[in-house]
């Protein structure tokens, strides 16, 4: 996919209707949309803004959560500069959690490009606190971004010159500081002739290590040769007053020959602009971190100074980027997700996004796997993740860019309150607090007693605990000093909630297992909350089993096709019909098994495949694997009767395992074969972060039946190899297939009645009501129990709340006499007529109740004859 970006008359436009050519085929997409969801102050001088940016991708709709941090460059209470690994040193990659943590900045973001396979160092320059840590690849088009003396931000190419000269006045070219082995743009390997300088920053005793080319190396201290190992390494970091040169080809020959212990040496090296005409004074910047191309100038998209398919720009990722605006005074640290229905960003998207925000001039820094925010929230001590990474993990990398609060101690200034905002009846909970001073850093609790009240009388407070007991809405109050803060609070009853669902998902119950039973809450508010287990009233039919905080534990299931679980809360009712289904172990090496042999892909990856037996006698299918070799995706399988595979009986809706788990990340999947011959694949997981015994389920109830099981693999895919471990084995047992268990199909009984007639039949048996079907309102009114009773359900009364709660199959209705007001299945429906007792009946709109219920209604307009079936 390549993008053309729209011109204009003379000039290139920044056209939000941009065009991408496709496959040949050219789309216009509509104007990207950026809504600002939230923002927090960080300390003073930067903020947080978190957007949602929407905008199409052939021809649907897509949605991006991203973050940006803006630093106000003219505030003297925040600085920006460059973080690097573990107590910034080289070679120790970090997360940028931990970077931020290390030199106690409030905010982060990753930096610079690196080699994963390499020691753990940028591809381009670093200035960490005025002092120079790495320089400048000789790799054309990598755009840098500095901070100068006077705290004005700098987007630019910087080219390295530097030389050393011997005591007898030969020079070498210096090839650049702390930089590990890499290829020009010729793919000509610099560190083969290379002369390369290490200082302490560089953590290893080893430097470049390639594989291929032997290290001489020289330590110069104080301006001085100290030593000289030829052909071999200094087995020593580089002192703090000194460094170590590294040499090989051509440049071992200018150490061996031309230097020598007790000599003196004098290098020099330079970062100039890539454009001459410019001029920086380098070595007073206070900060510099390097990146690669150019992605916003003069707040146009740039055209790509690097190619971007080196780094997937043209596929939607975790994307992290930075800049300033025109006037200079403000800088930019971005990161957009790739998680879950957040979509990413392809490298033209991200432009878009830069201009949108804010950015007159921006450079992409590393992102997919390596994308990561760090910040403190306000009045916490402690920074925080504040994207969702592309992988679900924080990657180690090699540098980063941190925020920094220079302002001196404040007094307080404000409390900011923690706890529930919707809570339940009788449910007690605690709210909590946090201090911030005038610069808006945190201030320590332990010696602030705020006082704690409420609006109003729906509840009482035990020091920092709140217990409600009536539903309403009210506002939570903490005060000390100068400093006070509110939480508006919503005590959720019956008349306050909208819905109130179970959320579990599709499930099929088997004897001996537990069942977590999660209840959604929504209120007509909009908020939505789980229910705690221990404020529902619970009922359970169907089978034998207990419920206890809201787990399902089922004894027996035995005779039973269904259960119906209901639940309670303040009068609200909602059910779940939960069919009885039947787990069928296939696979367990101690009874029952098939021919498994092991197999790999590609080639080049070693994988075993053994039975192996744990102290307590259970023999498990270990998979053991070795992705170390080979390129692209990797995978070690267990085959089942070699290449054929095992036809499945039935249509199972799941398949399900027992893994014991080595913390690799990597995916675990089953292969299977559908009835169109066509291979299948489904997860049972694609992250193994767990060592032990976990149960995994995958559902197959989409495929295509019948289906063979051709293998159980362990997989590294190609994209995010790196945060994977390569090593590792798994083990396997017990292989079942669940079959999903049928609910019981309701009577085939048809009834008929008659508008203003008490005659009436079932199955075609007369029958007399106690009160005729009426129209009130041009709603026909039937009586329900009558009408229920006769199709399979069930009516019960509630003279206390003159209430009726109808059960016809998985459908349950509460309805109250007089009260328009219906409770479908935990839903909240209006009817237009309210129920009504005529003749001590309960009589219900007949529209309402029959698309509720799912009964099929006839309708004869000449005599009023209603069928019901």
């Amino acid at each position: 996919m390549k993008v053309q970006k729209q011109l204009g008359i003379g000039a290139l436009a920044c056209a939000l209707v941009w065009q991408l050519t496709v496959g040949g085929t050219t789309v216009f997409a509509a104007d990207p949309v950026l809504t600002l969801s939230s923002q927090e102050t960080i300390t003073s001088g930067a903020i947080l803004k978190n957007y949602v940016w929407t905008t199409t991708r052939s021809n649907k709709d897509v949605s991006v959560n991203a973050n940006v941090i803006e630093v106000d460059l003219t505030n003297p209470n925040v600085k920006i500069d460059a973080m690097a690994g573990t107590k910034n040193q080289f070679t120790k990659n970090q997360s940028v959690l931990g970077m931020v943590k290390d030199t106690g900045a409030v905010a982060g973001v990753n930096g610079d490009f690196f080699n994963t396979q390499a020691e753990g160092v940028p591809e381009g320059a670093q200035i960490t606190n005025g002092v120079v840590m790495a320089t400048p690849a000789k790799i054309s088009g990598l755009y840098s971004f500095a901070i100068t003396k006077d705290n004005q931000p700098i987007i630019d190419i910087f080219d390295f010159q530097g030389t050393v000269k011997a005591k007898d006045g030969t020079t070498f070219e210096l090839g650049g500081v702390n930089k590990t082995y890499y290829w020009d743009d010729n793919d000509v390997p610099m560190i083969a002739d290379g002369l390369f300088l290490y200082t302490n920053a560089w953590a290893m005793t080893q430097r470049a290590v390639d594989g291929t080319h032997v290290p001489t190396e020289a330590l110069i201290q104080n301006g001085v040769v100290k030593e000289i190992a030829v052909d071999t390494n200094i087995k020593m970091v580089a002192p703090a007053d000194g460094y170590i040169l590294r040499g090989s080809g051509l440049a071992r020959e200018f150490i061996v020959n031309h230097l020598k212990v007790g000599d003196p040496v004098t290098t020099k090296y330079d970062m100039v602009p890539h454009d001459l005409s410019k001029k920086y004074d380098w070595k007073n910047f206070k900060m510099m971190i390097g990146g690669n191309t150019l992605l916003v100038d003069e707040a146009k998209p740039s055209y790509f100074t690097r190619e971007i398919k080196d780094f997937s720009g043209y596929t939607p990722r975790s994307r992290t980027a930075i800049g300033y605006s025109k006037d200079m005074k403000t800088a930019y640290m971005i990161t957009s997700d790739n998680n879950g229905s957040s979509k990413g960003m392809t490298l033209p998207e991200l432009q878009q996004f830069m201009i949108q925000a804010g950015v007159w001039r921006g450079m992409v820094l590393d992102g997919g796997g390596s994308t990561q925010m760090v910040t403190r929230p306000l009045g916490d001590f402690d920074p925080k993740l504040t994207n969702k990474t592309e992988y679900g993990n924080q990657r180690s990398v090699v540098n980063g860019v941190g925020i920094y609060s220079t302002a001196p101690k404040g007094e307080l200034k404000g409390l900011i309150l923690k706890g529930q905002k919707v809570i339940f009846i009788n449910e007690s909970s605690t709210y909590q607090f946090k201090a911030y001073d005038d610069y808006y850093n945190p201030i320590a609790v332990d010696s602030i007693i705020p006082q704690w009240s409420s609006s109003t009388t729906n509840g009482s407070f035990k020091d920092n605990v709140f217990t409600a007991t009536q539903p309403g809405k009210t506002q939570i109050v903490a005060k000390s000093g100068k400093g006070s803060a509110t939480m508006d609070v919503e005590v959720v009853g019956r008349d306050q909630i909208s819905s109130m669902k179970f959320s579990a998902g599709s499930f099929s119950l088997t004897e001996g297992n537990d069942f977590k039973l999660p209840i959604s809450v929504t209120t007509k508010s909009g908020v939505t909350r789980d229910l705690p287990p221990t404020s529902a009233k619970w009922e359970l039919s169907g089978i034998k089993g207990t419920i206890t905080d809201g787990v399902l534990h089922v004894d027996s299931a035995a005779g039973s096709q269904a259960a119906q679980v209901i639940a309670r809360y303040d009068g609200y009712s909602t059910m779940v019909t939960l069919p009885v289904g039947q787990e069928k172990v296939w696979y367990d090496l101690d009874k029952s098994a098939v021919l498994t042999t092991g197999d790999k892909y590609p080639a080049e990856v070693v994988s075993t495949v053994n039975i192996a037996k744990e102290t307590n006698g259970n023999k498990t299918l270990d998979i053991s694997y070795d992705f170390t070799k080979g390129a692209g995706t990797k995978a070690a399988y267990a085959r089942f009767d070699g290449t054929n595979g095992v036809q499945i009986d039935g249509e199972p809706q799941f398949i399900t395992a027992k893994v014991f788990g080595d913390g690799s990340f990597n995916w675990v999947r089953a292969e299977f074969v559908d009835a169109d011959g066509k291979q299948q694949l489904r997860s049972f997981t694609e992250n193994t972060n767990w060592s032990g015994w976990r149960k995994v389920t995958a559902d197959i109830s989409d495929l295509k039946f019948p289906v063979k099981l051709k293998s159980v693999y362990v997989a590294n895919p190609a994209n995010g190899q790196d945060e994977r471990a390569s090593k590792g084995k798994i083990s396997i047992d017990d292989i079942s297939f669940i079959y999903k268990g049928q609910i019981a199909a309701l009577p085939k009984n048809s009834v008929k009645l008659t508008v203003n007639k008490k005659q009436a039949s079932l199955n075609n048996k007369a029958m007399t009501l106690e009160q005729a079907p009426t129209i009130i309102n041009d709603n026909t009114l039937v009586p329900i129990r009558f009408v229920t009773e006769a199709l399979g359900g069930n009516v019960k009364w509630d003279d206390k709340e003159r209430k009726v709660t109808v059960i016809r199959g998985d459908k349950l209705i509460d309805l109250w006499i007089d009260n328009p007001d219906l409770l479908v299945n935990g839903d909240r429906v209006t009817a237009e007529v309210a129920p009504k007792i005529m003749n001590n009946v309960t009589m219900v709109p007949l529209r309402l109740i029959s698309e509720k219920l799912g009964f099929k209604v006839g309708w004869e307009p000449k005599n009023q004859g209603i069928t019901l079936e």
